[in-house]
């Protein structure tokens, strides 16, 4: 029992001081996996750290670049006037090659067929190619802004590739309010302001002679816009518009003392309702001149009424329409009073307009159907005058892209001279464009 006893103690003493080395062995594996673990979310920490930073210095280098681009694409295209205003460079690089009927009076794009026949004109030509300028201009009182345009061509001179001048075609500078707009340049007539759409005919406004009134001259006008709702309004135009009255011949003994310029009064009133795809424009207008010739007094009378219809947006039809008396200083034709052998002289009575179907088959593919008519009434003309001209015809549109047309039209000219019958002509013509 003695001997029992005394292993017994001694088996115990030492399994104390085995689980005490254990619990110890323990406590420093504990020790351990909690060092561990903070070395771990250390390095997780550094890790979002490095992460973060690189995901800002990839933005900031991709910001970098986009301004880089930005910047270089401004200095490619910046312009700037000697007062700091950005300018842009716009216009027309225009191709046509044409084919002319034995009526055209060797013209390329002739506004009436000629009296005289002569050979069948083939050709080709750029001087048609229009150069413009557009700017925006500084802030003006009361929250205004100023803006302006200008577009010159080549297209006087003859058809000989040499023989071209470069012109001002039109030039509008705009200083606009929110309802209230100024605008003085040289331009249409206030009471024409819309044309047919063509390539062929662009160094003189389409259907010239044929019952479009286009003359470009300086003029200075105000328009008030006045809203009736979200989609419906109207402008109230009014100003000065120089009429040209170099045009008028005399008989063989008769003097010819004219003052080639005489300022017109015109006003145009456009109701307007719908929106870009859906829209309904027409405006009546009145020009009010006096053309002076060998010490009397001409009256030159218009009333006018042009038009916008877009049903749908993929159809539309514009147009204009005329009557009066002395319209040959807006650009109808150049007769617009006759001078008598004995000196007398009577003003010309005209009717005439003009209308364009347009069918917007694709984004890309447009197509154009137009006619236009001056009636002048042959008791006021001599013989040779032309008492009707009437021209019809139409073009397709393709847009090979975005800033490139190709386009093909025909059109059919009639005539009729006072006393030596009709004459008809056929234009034929190929245009490329390249817009910049």
């Amino acid at each position: 029992m003695l001997w029992l006893t005394a292993f017994l103690g001694h088996a115990a003493g030492q399994g104390q001081a085995d689980l005490a080395k254990l619990l110890d062995r323990l406590d420093r594996m504990e020790a351990e996996n909690r060092k561990l673990q903070d070395e771990i979310h250390s390095l997780r920490s550094e890790i979002a750290t490095l992460a973060a930073g690189a995901a800002t210095s990839q933005d900031a280098a991709a910001r970098s670049d986009v301004q880089e681009n930005r910047i270089s694409e401004l200095a490619q295209s910046k312009v700037e006037s000697s007062q700091r205003m950005p300018i842009a460079l716009t216009g027309m690089l225009l191709f046509n090659a044409f084919h002319n009927g034995r009526q055209s009076g060797t013209s390329e794009y002739p506004v009436v067929a000629s009296n005289a026949t002569g050979p069948a004109v083939v050709g080709a030509t750029f001087r048609q190619s229009v150069i413009g300028l557009t700017f925006n201009g500084p802030d003006l009182p009361g929250g205004g802004k100023a803006s302006g345009s200008v577009y010159m061509d080549f297209f006087p001179g003859g058809i000989y590739a040499g023989d071209n001048s470069f012109r001002l075609r039109v030039a509008t500078l705009d200083l606009a309010w929110r309802d209230t707009t100024i605008t003085v340049g040289q331009d249409k007539p206030i009471i024409a302001p819309r044309e047919p759409v063509s390539l062929a005919q662009v160094g003189v406004s389409p259907l010239t002679g044929a019952g479009n009134l286009w003359d470009w001259q300086p003029q200075a006008r105000i328009q008030q816009r006045v809203a009736f709702n979200e989609t419906a309004g109207m402008l109230v135009q009014a100003g000065v518009y120089q009429t040209s009255e170099d045009d008028i011949s005399t008989p063989a003994g008769v003097p010819r003392n004219i003052e080639h310029v005489r300022p017109g009064y015109e006003s145009r009133f456009e109701f307007f309702a719908g929106s870009d795809n859906r829209r309904i424009e027409i405006a009546p207008g009145f020009h009010y001149s006096t053309t002076h010739l060998n010490g009397n007094s001409i009256p030159s009378r218009v009333a006018s009424l042009d038009w916008r219809i877009k049903p749908s947006s993929l159809f539309e039809f514009t147009g204009a329409a005329f009557t009066g008396q002395n319209l040959a200083n807006l650009g109808a034709l150049r007769q617009g009073v006759t001078v008598l052998p004995s000196g007398a002289i009577i003003p010309v009575h005209s009717q005439g307009g003009w209308g364009q179907f347009t069918y917007f088959s694709t984004p890309r593919l447009t197509f154009h159907l137009f006619t236009g008519i001056e009636a002048d009434r042959a008791s006021d003309l001599q013989t040779g005058g032309i008492s009707r001209n009437l021209a019809f015809g139409g073009n397709l549109m393709y847009r090979l892209a975005p800033n490139i047309i190709a386009a093909i039209e025909g059109s059919h000219t009639i005539t009729s001279y006072v006393n030596q019958g009709t004459r008809t002509n056929n234009h034929y013509d190929l245009a490329i464009a390249y817009q910049f």
